[in-house]
């Protein structure tokens, strides 16, 4: 049993390095703010998730992993909504909005 624990936190833990790797890329390759926000925002709830759920498997189902659950609920609920309030501001304060929009097209 505890083989395949540690195959299946294993399995979680490097798809959570994955995406972190291609979230940290994303945000440096991209140059607009909006495109870098969400590899970020993916970074930050589907790596996290990944992470956190590697590391309750591998410990097993004790008053730690109900911790780590609720850092889980409580990053899923934040997480959105900060990433999208601050994307909102992005696009509500950006004057030249529209012609990066358009650039970004050819």
């Amino acid at each position: 049993m505890e083989t395949v624990r540690f195959i299946i936190s294993a399995v979680l833990m490097a798809g959570a390095l994955f995406t972190f790797i291609t979230g940290v890329l994303g945000a440096f390759r991209f140059r607009y703010v909006l495109n870098r926000m969400h590899a970020a925002a993916v970074n930050d709830t589907l790596g996290v998730l990944l992470a956190i759920a590697a590391l309750v498997i591998a410990f097993g189902f004790t008053m730690t992993s109900l911790k780590l659950i609720l850092i889980i609920i409580f990053l899923w609920l934040s997480s959105p909504v900060s990433s999208h309030l601050i994307a909102r501001l992005e696009v509500t304060t950006s004057p030249d909005l529209k012609q990066e929009m358009e650039d970004r097209r050819k």
